[in-house]
């Protein structure tokens, strides 16, 4: 499974949605690629994606996509993370 975080320019906040994003999914015993990539490289980053995070600022510049797009709007916060993960994966 792999599961693309993207942001504006793929430095900071990547990182720090990618750190998260594998806490949240530890925290539900689910193996998982997550790499971290910006607008530029999005579509190519999420060709085999099944899902892509991102913030709703962002969600248009995806565009067509067959990854299921979660919105996050708290990057820091693990327990929005595991919610929208969970029912994206029907852990």
């Amino acid at each position: 499974m792999k599961i693309v975080v993207m942001c504006g320019v793929g430095l900071g906040t990547s990182a720090i949605l990618k750190v998260n994003a594998e806490r949240a999914l530890e925290r539900l015993d689910i193996q998982a690629s997550v790499q971290a990539t910006d607008v530029a490289g999005v579509r190519a980053a999420a060709a085999d994606a099944q899902v892509i995070l991102t913030s709703s600022e962002l969600v248009d510049a995806i565009g067509k996509t067959n990854a299921d797009v979660i919105v996050i709007n708290n990057y820091f916060d693990l327990d929005e993370l595991v919610a929208k993960l969970e029912i994206s994966l029907g852990s």
